[in-house]
């Protein structure tokens, strides 16, 4: 049985991942399992910079295996802001998604965009201490909408609209979302990764 370290906090996130993972011969942990290391700041331009950086320092931090992601959205009439900063926009005068949502719909309107094209993009990187083993990217293409649908799903999924679904992630079952979505496609690429690790004895 492998240890694997899913380095976020995000319940969601470990929720939806831990789903794609199911059946593995894989331990998951979260970071609650690991209580007084610090959580790194996120400085990369990229998703890929950061998650990278993530999985390394808490592959060196707890001497073990990690997958790391860095995701957001991206919205073209926004420059395809918030980008790496989706959870971080506007935090300290907004700090909500239901007062992000009312934010972004603000700017759109500045900008005659109220349903712009937008994305959602995941990068995952897998290390062990010192060394990146793995890493993959996906993505879904949508628009945004309003106002805000759905329960499901967390962050900016209510504002989401897939139109092959002809509503927003936060409408359909996280099954569903899992089978299209930017991290269920990161996360079945690790999956079949870590098969092959396995069988191959690593």
């Amino acid at each position: 049985m492998t240890a694997l370290l899913l380095a976020t906090t995000s319940a969601g996130k470990l929720r939806e991942i831990r789903e794609v993972l199911a059946g593995l011969a894989i331990e998951v942990r979260a970071l609650a399992d690991y209580p007084s290391i610090v959580e790194p700041e996120e400085t990369g331009r990229t998703f890929e910079e950061n998650a990278r950086a993530k999985a390394l320092y808490y592959a060196a931090a707890t001497l073990s295996l990690v997958v790391a992601d860095d995701s957001g959205l991206e919205i073209d009439a926004l420059d395809r802001a918030p980008g790496v900063y989706s959870a971080r926009f506007g935090a300290d005068e907004v700090p909500t998604y239901p007062e992000k949502f009312a934010l972004i719909d603000r700017m759109l309107e500045q900008r005659h965009a109220p349903e712009s094209a937008a994305r959602f993009a995941c990068a995952l990187a897998l290390a062990r201490p010192g060394e990146i083993l793995f890493e993959a990217r996906g993505t879904i293409e949508g628009h945004i909408t309003s106002p805000p649908r759905g329960t499901n799903g967390f962050g900016y999924d209510p504002i989401f609209f897939y139109p092959p679904f002809g509503c927003t992630l936060a409408e359909v079952p996280t099954d569903r979302k899992s089978s299209v979505s930017h991290r269920g496609q990161a996360f079945r690429q690790l999956r079949t990764f870590l098969q092959q690790w396995q069988n191959d004895g690593q």
